[in-house]
């Protein structure tokens, strides 16, 4: 009578257990936004210099694919500025003193991979570094007009890294920066040109422009309870 009491009471608490590990909550769908700046490479700006620096904003819907897999969709808009009186490159550069100023907005989709576990309920790890790559359109507005014809919606290359860190089980915070690889040489509305003509409006037009966006972002993270399933299937 024992045994099959133990027997009847070891099967109860396994079904317990069973239930609760299945109504764990899943962390898979969250929401956010941050803020942050923008900045640019190019014809008047060779290098990454934090005194173009721009104000830009983002908003993004991230799903989890996985424990160290997510899926991001972002909208991101912001100012884009330069010029070269600041720190011209070279003499030509301060004989061109050219500059232009633009709002850009981007959609992208990136895939993120988390080198932690950093939601194991277990080890407690409170952060993780991560990378991102993806595709984003980005369009121009307020771009001043050129003889030259394009069109001011271009195709970028998204992919840089950063660290999060859980605030609280609904909540975490994330540093990041990344660079927007174009296949666009007017960002600057300066590209090459025919240097017969001594008037320094070119650059390189060899060099695609680029531009980066550097910010601070806070997520809301969303919980799913998944149904039980069939195990005699």
């Amino acid at each position: 009578m024992t045994f099959w009491k133990t027997s009847c009471l070891s099967v109860g608490l396994f079904l317990i257990t069973s239930g609760a590990a299945q109504a764990q909550l899943v962390q898979k769908s969250e929401i956010g936004f941050g803020l942050g700046t923008f900045n640019y490479t190019g014809d008047l700006v060779r290098t990454y210099n934090f005194a173009y620096s721009q104000p830009a904003l983002t908003i993004f819907y991230r799903s989890n694919v996985s424990k160290v897999i997510s899926f991001r969709a972002s909208f991101t808009a912001g100012k884009l500025a330069a010029d070269d009186a600041t720190a011209p490159i070279d003499a030509f550069a301060t004989a061109r003193n050219a500059s232009f100023d633009i709002f850009l907005s981007e959609i992208s989709g990136v895939y993120e991979y988390h080198f932690l576990d950093w939601r194991d309920n277990i080890r407690r790890l409170r952060f993780t570094p991560y990378l991102f790559a993806g595709l984003a359109l980005f369009n121009m507005s307020g771009v001043p007009s050129r003889t030259e014809q394009y069109s001011t919606i271009q195709l970028a290359v998204p992919f840089g890294g950063g660290v999060k860190y859980v605030v609280n089980p609904k909540y975490y915070v994330a540093l990041e920066i990344g660079i927007r690889k174009t296949f666009f040489d007017y960002l600057d509305n300066i590209s090459d040109a025919d240097k017969g003509y001594k008037t320094y409006q070119y650059g390189n037009g060899n060099d695609y422009d680029n531009y980066f966006f550097l910010g601070l972002t806070l997520t809301r993270t969303f919980y799913d309870i998944p149904c039980p399933t069939n195990p005699y299937k």
